[in-house]
């Protein structure tokens, strides 16, 4: 079990002690118990208040996955086929590519991950209406 103790007085008024755990306060002993850690924080009558938070930040990445955005394509299942007939399981990707599309709405460049088939249909259609079709909105990117 942990034992903090603070004796310098820095607010003489405040005695109170703050934690974000489930707390126990037993006023006859002068101590405060956690419930979760087993914390015990043994304090004065002049001692400033003491905030103590446990926040654990995991970094966040996203996942580039092998999906085009404007058309759906993903990857698929395919057999290979040995001459003794064994069949071994292989994953055809998409072709993705990272291409800067001019868009003309915005009046600047977007650069996208998208195959090469929803290349050719952004320049048959133009990239406003695949874009509306496939519910993607391009001012955020």
């Amino acid at each position: 079990m942990a034992l903090i103790t603070a004796s310098s007085c820095l607010k003489p008024q405040s005695s109170s002690i703050s934690l974000k755990t489930n707390l126990k306060t037993n006023s006859e002993l002068g101590f405060v118990t956690s419930q979760l850690s087993g914390l015990k924080i043994s304090y004065d009558q002049c001692v400033a208040p003491i905030n103590i938070s446990t926040t654990i930040n995991l970094p966040v990445q996203p996942v580039a996955r092998r999906i085009c955005p404007f058309t759906g394509k993903k990857s698929n299942t395919k057999n290979l086929v040995s001459h003794s007939n064994h069949k071994t399981k292989k994953l055809q990707f998409v072709n993705l590519q990272y291409k800067r599309v001019w868009w003309e709405a915005g009046k600047r460049y977007v650069k996208l991950r998208l195959s090469t088939k929803a290349l050719k249909t952004i320049e048959k259609n133009g990239l406003d209406a695949v874009a509306k079709k496939a519910g993607i909105d391009l001012s955020k990117k």
